[in-house]
Order: C-alpha cells, then structure tokens, then sequence
C-alpha cells in the first residue's frame, strides 16, 4: 500500500474551505481528500487563530455563524504542532533570513522538520521558499 501524502497547511487554504474566493474549489479538493483520508495535513496551532480571525474580519459571519466555523474547524483531525523548542527556533530563525513575519515562517519551519511541504496562497511564502511550498492550484492528491 502507497504511503499517504502528508503536508503541512496554512491559513490562506483552509480559510477557503469557509469563504469563497479564488481557488476555493481546489481548497475543498484538498479538505475532501483530507476529510476522506487520501491526504494526511499538519498544521501549527496557530492555524486555527489565523482562519478564526480571516473569517471574523471577513464581514461575512455574525457570532452564531463564527462559533459554527469554530466547532466545524476543531472537528478536523489535523496533525497539531506547537511551535516551541527546536520548531520555534527554526521559525526564528528563517523569519530573519527571509525577512517575513515569525508565524509565516513557523509553517515553513513545519514543513522543513517533516519533510513535506506547505500548501500555502502565500505568495510571500511561495516567493521566498519554493523549495518548501505548493501553491494551492498545483496540489492534486494524484501528484504524489
């Protein structure tokens, strides 16, 4: 049996699977092969502030509407890291070689401690660490 893709997946995806907007059908392709089990995704814990406040700021939702999104997204069985020790220290350390913010690079750090790659609408992101990175229309679960 084929060993599952894993990745590591930041906020600007998985606020799509809640907000429509460019690329949001590829997020859903993404959160259905994760839901399905076809993709295996990691993520700091930070990931579920980022998406709560995008969604929060997004005009869209009311407090009924917020705390559905919040049940909804804690439902998700992703795989959670808490940036502290040798993770944090990576994320400190490429925000000061990349000139980007510190929890932009902690998913970067993720990616590189795990061997896989940030699915990621980041161009900063995308621009800055190609290596490490798919851009959300380039992800197929079919690709690995």
């Amino acid at each position: 049996m084929a060993k599952k893709e894993e990745y590591v997946v930041d906020s600007s995806v998985v606020t799509k699977w809640f907000l429509v907007e460019s690329d949001s059908g590829l997020a859903t392709e993404l959160r259905d092969d994760f839901a399905t089990g076809r993709v295996s995704l990691a993520a700091p814990t930070l990931l579920f502030y980022e998406v709560m406040n995008a969604l929060r700021f997004s005009g869209l939702y009311n407090e009924m509407d917020l705390i559905l999104a919040a049940k909804s997204l804690s439902k998700y069985q992703f795989g959670i890291w808490r940036p502290r020790g040798m993770l944090l220290e990576l994320s400190a350390a490429l925000s000061l070689r990349q000139d980007l913010t510190v929890y932009d690079a902690c998913y970067v750090a993720l990616a590189q401690r795990m061997r896989t790659k940030v699915i990621t609408e980041d161009k900063e992101i995308l621009n800055k660490f190609p290596g490490y990175t798919i851009p959300m229309n380039r992800y197929s679960a079919n690709s690995g």
